[in-house]
């Protein structure tokens, strides 16, 4: 695990260009404001490539997709590709609402994503594989979260990052799992977004690494959130959110190193 590529993203303070999900845009920004990134957003396709002249990777979310946003994705899709950013993708839903499965279908097959960022239900359903998925919820399902996460990043050619109480990350043949955590994310809408585009963000540090940057910023995300948990004496998911940014800023990799939890 290389937990100083924290160090090295504090210092380098990336742009990560988001096509975002207006219900959880705030909290994007402000964690990867704390983090140490620069966030930036847009819903204008007449500056994508303007916006991908500044990035140093690219988030794209399917949160609260419109045809005009799904437009604007495949096209900073192709310029990402282009340039060779890397490009992390959110595909919020996709396991229960066949239209977003469509629309995720179709972006995939025409830019190549360097992560994949979805709970177990989403990256099923983009492997092939039945799970009832429950709106952005992972739902009931099961098979092998290893094994499907596996078949997908074999399937798109890409590090899959399917995260839960266990987060998974693989490129297809290297298998990490980060168990930090707190049931807390899952009490906080917007807790997945926001790990997209940390991911994203690490690697824009770490571009010719992007299992090793997928697995730190899972370790990150998930050891200061559990760290902010450790603190209360009852689930305040209000205060959670707060807290967490607040640690963002100030978590170090020392800290991050003693709580550390997991596998690769």
């Amino acid at each position: 695990m290389k937990l100083d590529l924290l160090t090295t993203l504090r210092q380098q303070n990336p742009v990560v260009f988001n096509i975002a999900n207006f219900v959880t845009v705030q909290d994007v920004a402000n964690g990867l404001n704390a983090v140490g990134a620069s966030p930036i957003m847009s819903a204008e396709v007449a500056e994508a490539d303007q916006m991908i002249a500044i990035a140093g990777a690219v988030c794209l979310n399917l949160g609260t997709l419109t045809t005009t946003q799904v437009n604007q994705m495949q096209i900073v899709g192709r310029l990402a590709n282009e340039r060779q950013l890397p490009i992390v993708f959110d595909p919020v839903a996709v396991g229960a609402v066949p239209y977003r499965l469509q629309v995720a279908q179709d972006l995939l097959a025409t830019i190549q994503m360097t992560v994949i960022r979805g709970n177990a239900g989403e990256i099923a359903a983009l492997a092939g594989v039945d799970w009832q998925a429950k709106g952005i919820d992972a739902g009931n399902g099961s098979g092998d979260v290893v094994a499907i996460a596996k078949a997908c990043a074999q399937k798109y050619h890409c590090v899959i990052v399917l995260s839960g109480p266990t987060d998974v990350i693989t490129d297809g043949t290297q298998v990490a799992k980060v168990h930090n955590g707190t049931e807390l994310f899952q009490l906080h809408v917007g807790s997945g977004d926001l790990l997209s585009s940390i991911v994203a963000a690490f690697t824009a540090v770490q571009s010719d690494a992007p299992f090793d940057a997928a697995q730190t910023a899972c370790l990150v995300l998930a050891g200061t959130g559990e760290l902010v948990a450790k603190q209360f004496t009852a689930p305040r998911p209000g205060t959670f959110a707060a807290d967490l940014i607040d640690k963002l800023h100030l978590v170090t990799v020392s800290e991050l190193t003693e709580v550390a939890d997991y596998e690769d």
